[in-house]
């Protein structure tokens, strides 16, 4: 790899850093609902498996319209795709910002969800035809950082708004202003996205969709996606609620630890990003699934915790985690041929949703909350995570040996 070809261009470097704001709304606005779960149930006056249904919605609205979205993707220009789904999240989200009863959230969520969930799979597919593969790694850790962007600054001033003013709806608000300014940006800034309109002269919406999903590599990657976002969506929508009721962390006990856990999700994104371009991208995601696992199989049977060990062991979960997604990540991006960016894109978009929100089901099915407003069956959540994690480890790994075997081959 040369000294020129691994360096960004100043508009290369535009487009990086405004899709990974734009991603930090997105994430920002799926994530915050958990933490503010503990605020939201009692002030709407809704349990646990009513909150994993509004976590869920969103996740199932997300995947059905990447699958709506899948029949098109390739067949507009990107720009003119992102600019229009962006718009729609943002509305979603203001309404999420207004809703005062579990009915308007509900279908607030519905509503963000079917074009928020969009917006990763075009995110995607332009990193895909701006960047060489030798410098998606890095991009796609500065997309991952969204992540930890939203922990680091989001979450905690959700809920530091929410003890000062008791409205947990400020956090969409702020949302939105911020949208407003990148979608902006994006109008007026970002080039038309339209080369891979050249590759798709005379083909029909439904063969093409039918084609990829028919694919044998591009069935392997779906099926890895399927186990590997299994995880986040199993633990994330009770993961305040556990930590102040079993773990006895304060509500600003709670901001802190979000506070240090994005801040090495942060840092640790960016660095798997960058040795995911620097060496073999299968020991990364080995690495972070069995950190991951070890730290999950231990978090999810604590007591109450000193408040020392438990931001320990969410900072240590946290880099397992950026050690999973991003390496997976950047080599979805090399996955799928050019003609079929949108489309694949667009599909394993709609997985991850769908399987995110029919986990955040099954643990909204098995947890319930004891005489004492305590998590009962956290820990068995932890198992089913671990083994997700262990299955997702072997498909991913029979993926990567393919790809470094035949990196052209396309069934």
């Amino acid at each position: 790899m040369s000294e020129v070809s691994s360096k960004f261009t100043k508009y290369q470097l535009f487009v990086a850093i405004t899709i990974a704001l734009l991603q930090f709304c997105v994430v920002l606005d799926f994530m915050v609902l958990a933490p503010l779960g503990t605020f939201v149930m009692p002030e709407l006056g809704i349990n646990e498996k009513q909150f994993s249904i509004v976590v869920a919605a969103y996740a199932l609205s997300a995947g059905a319209s990447a699958i709506a979205t899948s029949f098109f993707a390739d067949k507009f220009d990107r720009k003119k795709l992102l600019i229009f789904f962006f718009t729609g999240f943002i509305l979603g989200t203001l309404y999420c910002g207004l809703a005062n009863s579990f009915t308007h959230l509900l279908l607030a969520r519905i509503i963000t969800g079917i074009f928020g969930g969009v917006l990763s799979s075009i995110s995607y597919a332009i990193v895909t035809d701006l960047f060489e593969p030798s410098k998606r790694g890095r991009v796609v850790g500065m997309i991952q950082m969204s992540f930890g962007l939203s922990q680091v600054i989001g979450i905690p001033i959700a809920i530091t708004l929410y003890n000062q003013f008791k409205d947990w709806h400020l956090i969409f608000l702020i949302c939105v202003a911020l949208a407003v300014v990148i979608v902006l940006l994006v109008l007026f800034f970002l080039k038309p996205v339209n080369e891979h309109l050249k590759l798709q002269v005379g083909s029909n919406v439904w063969s093409h969709f039918m084609d990829t999903i028919k694919n044998k590599r591009y069935l392997s990657a779906f099926g890895a996606t399927v186990l590997l976002v299994t995880g986040g969506f199993m633990i994330m929508p009770f993961a305040s609620d556990f930590a102040t009721h079993n773990l006895k962390i304060t509500e600003n006990q709670l901001s802190f630890v979000y506070i240090l856990t994005g801040g090495i999700t942060f840092i640790s994104s960016l660095l798997a990003g960058y040795l995911s371009d620097k060496i073999n991208r299968l020991y990364i995601f080995t690495f972070g699934t069995f950190l991951s696992i070890c730290i999950v199989l231990i978090y999810t049977r604590l007591g109450v915790t000193d408040l020392w060990l438990v931001i320990l062991l969410n900072c240590i979960l946290f880099m397992g985690i950026s050690s999973r997604i991003v390496p997976t990540q950047a080599l979805m991006t090399s996955i799928p041929e050019p003609k079929d960016r949108g489309v694949f894109m667009s599909i394993n978009s709609a997985i991850q949703q769908v399987s995110g929100g029919i986990s955040a089901l099954i643990s909204g099915s098995i947890v319930y909350k004891n005489a004492n407003e305590e998590l009962v069956n956290y820990d068995i959540v932890g198992i089913v995570v671990a083994i997700s994690m262990i299955c997702a480890w072997l498909m991913f790994r029979n993926l990567f040996l393919k790809m470094k075997r035949n990196p052209h081959q396309s069934n």
